[in-house]
């Protein structure tokens, strides 16, 4: 099967990528995951895309997409992928339609985690990182013994920039104004899925195999 995952920041792509590529051995891939290998193996498009990262500008679509088409290309990609991250907007969505119709290919399925913005900002304004090790936590979900302090190093636990609410809303507003058009686009397409991304993390994978089974039996 040949899956794009998309939804908003903290719906739980990157957890739901795992178990759904492992379920139907297919390789999760995710743009972070393609700009660290071609970093770090320093290929020609990694060191382009370097130079922009440093600056902490974005990536441009052309170095992204010409990422994309060589992982696409790769053996294990061949049966099948799960792409979480990418597309992002529907230009690049027109972009990789083109790229697998080269290749003869299509998409069978988009699976659009859905979650409102005031539970996304629940989940991500309650995480806690430590100084020291890197852990996180979240004052609800996954609470430390002792306020404040790590479990697994005692280190001082704060909250990321990243994760306050203001910092988060203003994500969404971007996602909703640039990735939130990519439903509309593949529901055209006439293999969108919506899939309800609240309630604990076993429950929402239950739901998207569930979602898949028609499409695997």
């Amino acid at each position: 099967m040949r899956i794009v995952l998309v939804g908003p920041p903290g719906a739980g792509k990157g957890t739901q990528a795992q178990f759904i590529s492992s379920h139907l051995s297919v390789p999760k891939i995710s743009t972070g995951d393609i700009f660290r290998a071609n970093v770090s193996g320093n290929t020609p498009l990694g060191r382009k895309a370097k130079e922009f990262m440093d600056r902490g500008d974005l990536v441009p679509d052309e170095v992204t997409i010409a990422m994309v088409r060589d992982r696409l290309a790769e053996d294990d990609a061949r049966e099948g992928f799960l792409l979480d991250g990418f597309p992002r907007n529907v230009p690049q969505a027109e972009t990789l339609k083109k790229i697998l119709a080269e290749m003869d290919l299509r998409l069978d399925l988009v699976l659009e985690l859905v979650v409102d913005d005031d539970e996304v900002v629940r989940r991500l304004s309650g995480r806690r990182t430590c100084r020291k090790c890197g852990r996180i936590w979240h004052v609800a979900f996954d609470p430390p013994s002792k306020e404040g302090v790590c479990d697994v190093c005692g280190g001082e636990l704060f909250q990321r920039d990243d994760d306050r609410e203001e910092t988060i809303r203003h994500r969404l507003e971007v996602y909703q104004e640039q990735t939130a058009p990519l439903a509309s686009f593949y529901a055209d397409e006439g293999i969108l899925v919506g899939l309800d991304a609240t309630g604990p993390v076993e429950e929402v994978t239950e739901r998207a195999l569930a979602a898949l089974r028609p499409f695997t039996e």
